[in-house]
């Protein structure tokens, strides 16, 4: 009787002992996974904050064409008495 209950009981660990494995390898492809999504919004992230700064340089670049336009115009206004 006593070799029937712990032939049981070594069944019902080793099939545990399975689950825990097949989790264990679940859970790291989980992992994986979620590392790879993670650093791919990361490069986004970086391509997103690079595409704003290249923004804001045309931007400022344009303010001082803007800014010497201004200038010229008024010069011409002023020489032609407009102003």
């Amino acid at each position: 009787m006593t070799d029937n209950v712990d032939n049981l009981l070594l069944e019902m660990l080793r099939g545990l002992r399975n689950d825990v494995k097949e989790f264990r390898l679940r859970y790291e492809e989980d992992v994986q996974d979620l590392k790879a999504r993670m650093s791919s919004l990361e490069n986004a992230m970086v391509s997103v904050k690079r595409d704003l700064n290249y923004g804001d340089e045309v931007d400022a670049r344009q303010q001082v064409s803007l800014d010497k336009i201004m200038r010229r115009i008024e010069r011409i206004e002023h020489r032609l008495e407009l102003a």
